[in-house]
């Protein structure tokens, strides 16, 4: 894979923890899985466009 072995992972891990510190880490994992489902979502080719009218808020109001 690419050349990457588990002394290359092990140091990238450790500059990733020295730049972002530990209280950081769960956010940044949580933000990587969330967009690695919305790409494989989006790669299905589902297309999930809702379409709604615009309502304009002056034609509703009553002066």
């Amino acid at each position: 894979m690419f050349g990457i072995g588990v002394p290359e992972l092990i140091i990238i891990l450790v500059i990733i923890l020295v730049v972002f510190g530990a209280g950081k880490l769960p956010e940044i994992g949580s933000a990587l899985g969330k967009g690695i489902k919305n790409f494989k979502r989006a790669s299905e080719g589902k297309d999930e466009i809702e379409i709604k009218p615009k309502q304009d808020n002056d034609t509703k109001k009553e002066n």
